[in-house]
């Protein structure tokens, strides 16, 4: 289902996304064909997903396909990534933020378009629960090291190792990158109490 705030300009509450405030919520910044958050969805009942996503073909993607599965606990904003998390999102509402494969923006021109900034590092401790995670996936080397730099050099962020043995399903990019023999860079955050 497609979730509209009843205002685009002031800070959510929790409740407003989904009624029950206390079930844990993840948000997947720039969900794509949202074949992971569906999957998502589908095998942890018992906790609440919100895709966020700029393109609208792949919004309605998400939704037709949430519906057919009669998906309760899943939830798409159509809107920038950027400006989600910065702010409409409410303080401490996620247990989980995933960021995966998101646009390198490879050409040195467009750098400044790329969402791990400083900006993004303090609204990902603003929105996350204090024991809540950030999980990052790429492709691209370069755009990757640039990430870890940045959110490594963030004193409110505190890199943990990746749990190679929870449930963790393929994005739609991920499984081709994998057929075509490329590496998969990856990390995982928490704020830093």
């Amino acid at each position: 289902m497609q979730f509209f705030p009843s205002d685009y300009f002031i800070k959510l509450k929790k409740e407003e996304i989904f009624p029950d405030p206390k079930r844990p919520l993840e948000i997947d910044l720039g969900c794509g064909d949202g074949s992971f958050l569906i999957n998502l969805a589908v095998n942890f009942p018992s906790k609440d997903f919100l895709g966020v996503e700029r393109l609208l073909g792949r919004v309605r993607k998400v939704c037709r396909r949430s519906l057919k599965e009669d998906l309760q606990n899943l939830k798409v904003l159509r809107l920038e990534s950027s400006y989600t998390l910065e702010w409409l999102l409410p303080d401490h509402c996620a247990s989980r933020i995933h960021l995966l494969f998101p646009d390198p923006w490879p050409k040195k021109k467009h750098h400044k378009r790329r969402l791990v900034n400083e900006q993004f590092c303090a609204s990902l401790v603003r929105v996350l629960e204090p024991n809540g995670e950030f999980l990052f996936k790429t492709d691209y080397l370069e755009y990757f090291e640039e990430s870890m730099s940045v959110l490594k050099s963030f004193i409110s962020l505190k890199e943990i190792q990746w749990d190679p043995d929870s449930y963790y399903p393929k994005t739609d990019f991920e499984k081709v990158w994998t057929d075509q023999g490329k590496i998969i860079y990856y990390a995982r955050f928490k704020p830093n109490k």
